[in-house]
C-alpha cells in the first residue's frame, strides 16, 4: 500500500487534516500534534528503499515472458490484451466479460479502459502485505517462491524476437561430422558406426536449420532408432552429445507414457521436457534433439484382451510427432490437464532418437535366420548364431514387426543403428580410457588425501572377466569396483604415512591384499586380510 494512506483509528475528539502537498496532520481536542518520530520515518525509509538494478532487472526479466490469464490459462498471443489486476493476476478480455457478466451488470469497462483509474490501482500492488516496505516481493517471486501471487515464470512463454528475421546461421562455423565423432571418441569408448551415425545426424540437423528457408528445396529429417543391448551405451551417447551440443535436448523415458495420458504422462510431455530445457522458447524448442528411451516398452501387448493404452496406442499418438506437425503442449507440466498454459510447438524440424534394449529380440532374429538354412554339404548349422553377441546387427524391418512394433511407427525412424555388444577390451579400455573413467574418479578422491592409487593391468582384467558374468554391460562395472574399492576407502585415511596403493589381480579374486607403500620407505606392510568373504561372494 501507499505510504501516502494513514489508517490509523480516529476517536471522536480528534480531528485529520489534509494538508495540499500531501502531508498529514492530526489534531487532538488538547491541540497535540501526532507527527511520527524521526527515527520511525527514518526506519520505515530506510527499509522500503528499493535498489533501482533490481527492479529493472525484475522488470526486464518479467518482460521476457508473455502475461498468462489467471483464468484460462491463455498466453497474450492467443488471447489478447491483458488486464493488470493486483497481486500480479492478469485477465483476459474474455473471461473479465464472463466474469463480470456473471456477477453483475455494472459497466467496468469504462472503469477498466479509464488509464487515471487502472494507474492508481497499479500503484496499491507495489506490495502484497501492507507494512512490509522493506520485503520486495519480486526478489521472492523471481527466486521461485511465487509469494507475490500470480502465475511463474516457468509456467510462461517467452516472447517471440521482435526482431523481423533471425541472423542466419553460418554454415561454415556448424561442426563437422568428423569434428563430433572425436569428441564422442574422449567419452564413449567403441560404437564407430552409432557415432558415425549420429555424428552426421546432428550435422545434418544443424544444415536443416540453415537452410530452412534458403530454397524451395526442402529437407526431411531422419530419425533415429537405436538397438542394443542393456549397458552397452545408449543413453550414455546421448548424455554426452547433450554436453557437446548447442541445441536444446531433452532425454525422457517412454514407460511413463500413456494413451490421452491417464494412469501416466501425456504422449506431448516428450515436448514439454523440451520446451523446458530450451526456457520456454518455443522458436529454440522447434530446432532441438528429443531422446526417448525404453522405446521397446510401447510395443505391443501380446495375448491381452484389455485396452491397450501403454503399447500400440502410444505408437499411434508418436506418429504426429515423429512426422512433424503443430502439438499443443504444456508448459511446466506433464498433463494438458494440469491448469498450465499451452503452446504451440511446430515437430517438422525436431530431431527424435529413439533408443532400447529391446529384449528376447535377438530370438526372433535367429529364429528367421535358421529358418533360411539349407539341407546338404554347404548348409549352415542350426546353432551357428546362438552364440553371436551382435545378432542384433543382423535386425530388419519383419523383426521388429514381430517384436510389437507398428509399421506406421518403423516407417518414421528410417535410421535404425545397432550397437555392438561390450568384449572384455572394450570393458577394460571403460575402465581407464575415457575422460571420465571409474579408476580416475577413484585415483582423485584418493589424490585429495595425498594417496596415489595404482590398478594393475591384471586388476583390470579380473574386474572385466566379472563384469562379462554379470552380463549387464558397462554397468557391473562401478558396481564390482565400488565394492573392492569399500574397505580401502574406509582404511586409508587412518593412516598418513601411506603414499601408494597398488591393486593387484590376487586383491580382486580374494586372494591377497593390496599394495601398500609407505612415504620414503619404498614397500611397506600389507594392509590386514580384510574384503576377502566380499571378494569371493561377487
Amino acid at each position: 500500500m501507499s505510504d501516502d494512506l494513514d489508517f490509523r483509528e480516529v476517536t471522536d475528539d480528534e480531528s485529520v487534516d489534509i494538508v495540499d502537498d500531501g502531508t498529514k496532520s492530526g489534531s487532538s481536542a488538547k491541540g497535540g500534534s501526532d507527527k511520527k518520530p524521526e527515527s520511525e520515518v527514518s526506519d520505515k525509509a530506510e527499509g522500503s528503499v528499493e535498489t533501482p538494478d533490481k527492479k529493472d532487472d525484475a522488470d526486464k526479466k518479467d518482460s521476457e515472458y508473455e502475461d498468462v490469464c489467471f483464468v484460462c490459462r491463455r498466453p497474450e498471443s492467443k488471447a489478447g490484451k491483458m488486464f493488470h489486476l493486483p497481486n500480479n493476476i492478469c485477465v483476459c478480455d474474455d473471461c473479465m466479460h464472463k466474469t463480470m457478466d456473471a456477477v453483475s451488470q455494472f459497466d467496468y469497462q469504462n472503469m477498466l479502459n479509464n488509464p487515471h483509474l487502472m494507474s492508481e490501482l497499479n500503484k496499491q500492488t507495489g506490495s502484497s502485505f501492507p507494512g512490509f516496505g522493506f520485503l520486495n516481493m519480486d526478489d521472492l517471486k523471481n527466486g521461485g517462491f511465487n509469494l507475490g501471487g500470480g502465475i511463474p515464470n516457468t509456467q510462461k512463454i517467452k516472447k517471440k524476437s521482435e526482431k523481423e528475421a533471425k541472423p542466419a546461421i553460418n554454415i561454415k562455423d556448424i561442426p563437422a561430422p568428423h569434428k563430433i565423432k572425436a569428441k564422442l571418441d574422449e567419452y564413449v569408448i567403441g560404437q564407430d558406426q552409432a557415432k558415425k551415425i549420429m555424428s552426421v545426424a546432428v550435422y545434418n540437423h544443424y544444415k536443416r536449420v540453415a537452410t530452412d528457408t534458403m530454397d524451395e528445396i526442402e529437407i526431411e529429417k531422419s530419425n533415429i532408432l537405436l538397438l542394443g543391448p542393456t549397458g552397452s551405451g545408449k543413453t550414455y551417447l546421448v548424455k554426452t552429445l547433450a554436453r557437446l551440443l548447442d541445441v536444446p535436448l531433452a532425454i525422457t523415458d517412454a514407460t511413463s507414457l500413456t494413451e490421452a495420458g491417464y494412469i501416466g504422462d501425456d504422449i506431448e510431455s516428450v515436448v514439454s521436457k523440451l520446451l523446458a530445457a530450451a526456457g520456454n522458447d518455443v522458436e529454440k524448442t522447434e530446432h532441438g534433439i528429443i531422446f526417448i528411451d525404453e522405446i521397446d516398452k510401447i510395443a505391443k501387448k501380446k495375448n491381452t484382451t484389455s485396452r491397450d493404452v501403454s503399447g500400440e496406442s502410444v505408437q499411434q499418438g508418436m506418429l504426429k510427432l515423429l512426422e512433424g506437425s503443430d502439438v499443443e503442449v504444456p508448459v511446466g507440466a506433464g498433463s494438458k490437464n494440469a491448469m498450465v498454459p499451452l503452446a504451440t510447438v511446430n515437430t517438422r524440424n525436431i530431431l527424435f532418437i529413439c533408443g532400447g534394449a529391446f529384449p528376447d529380440l535377438e530370438d526372433i532374429i535367429t529364429q528367421r535366420l535358421n529358418k533360411q538354412t539349407s539341407i546338404g554339404f554347404d548348409a549352415d548349422l542350426k546353432d551357428k548364431y546362438e552364440d553371436d553377441p551382435n545378432i542384433l546387427s543382423k535386425v530388419t524391418i519383419e523383426d521388429l514387426k514381430k517384436f510389437g512394433m507398428i509399421p506406421e511407427f518403423l516407417g518414421r525412424l528410417p535410421i535404425i543403428c545397432t550397437l555392438q555388444a561390450l568384449t572384455k577390451d572394450m570393458l577394460v579400455q571403460i575402465l581407464k580410457e575415457p575422460k571420465n573413467a571409474i579408476l580416475k574418479q577413484y585415483q582423485k578422491l584418493l589424490a585429495l588425501d595425498e594417496v596415489d592409487l595404482q590398478f594393475d593391468d591384471t586388476a583390470l582384467e579380473a574386474i572385466a572377466e566379472k563384469a562379462m558374468e554379470k552380463d549387464t554391460g558397462a554397468r557391473a562395472l562401478r558396481a564390482i569396483i565400488e565394492d573392492f574399492m569399500l574397505d580401502i576407502m574406509y582404511e586409508i585415511p587412518k593412516d598418513d604415512n601411506i603414499g601408494r596403493v597398488t591393486i593387484t589381480r590376487d586383491y580382486i579374486e580374494g586372494k591377497a591384499s593390496p599394495l601398500i607403500e609407505i612415504r620414503g620407505d619404498g614397500v611397506g606392510p600389507r594392509l590386514p586380510q580384510f574384503n576377502t568373504e566380499a571378494a569371493t561372494e561377487v
